[in-house]
């Protein structure tokens, strides 16, 4: 008899297998290589003195099937917001139900901390995880735009008033 996953909010040690689900989540994305994270920077951000992260996992016979990693955010126009970084499961146990208990927990945690809105991205080829998303009443706006500036155009980026 199999026993059902446990959800449970993650710790330092799960981090080694949360950085494979992260790798694995952006194989599907399409982007294999894009993963620059560490164990070393996962460790002092989500577990230094001054976290910035949190995650919850889904745990079965002792391995991380599922992680739903979020933080809080601000909005200048609503207020403390949480936002979804990455909600993962993975592919072998995939429509279980699973995806739907970590975002359970997620918007949990959000009404716990006082937030006064949710958000999270998701690609726009993302077909399943879109009427997923829309299946537990999500709003999925096209109208804004993202902006980034990666480690790279941060070193390179050039102030107004010279070096900072």
């Amino acid at each position: 008899m199999t026993t059902s996953p446990v959800l449970r909010r993650g710790q330092e040690a799960d981090l080694p297998r949360v950085l494979a689900l992260i790798q694995e989540l952006a194989v599907y994305e399409r982007e294999p290589d894009a993963v620059t994270n560490t164990l070393d920077m996962m460790r002092h951000d989500g577990f230094g003195p001054a976290p910035i992260f949190g995650f919850f996992v889904l745990e079965s016979a002792g391995d991380l099937i599922g992680l739903a990693l979020f933080y809080t955010a601000y909005s200048t126009w609503k207020g403390r917001m949480l936002y979804l970084e990455d909600l993962v499961v993975t592919e072998a146990a995939r429509r279980g139900g699973y995806g739907r208990l970590l975002f359970d927990a997620v918007v949990a945690e959000a009404r716990r901390t006082g937030a006064q809105r949710m958000k999270w991205q998701v690609l726009d080829w993302n077909e399943p995880a879109i009427a997923f998303y829309k299946k537990l009443g999500a709003n999925i706006e096209g109208e804004w735009l993202n902006g980034n500036l990666s480690a790279d155009d941060l070193r390179a980026y050039q102030f107004a008033g010279g070096d900072k």
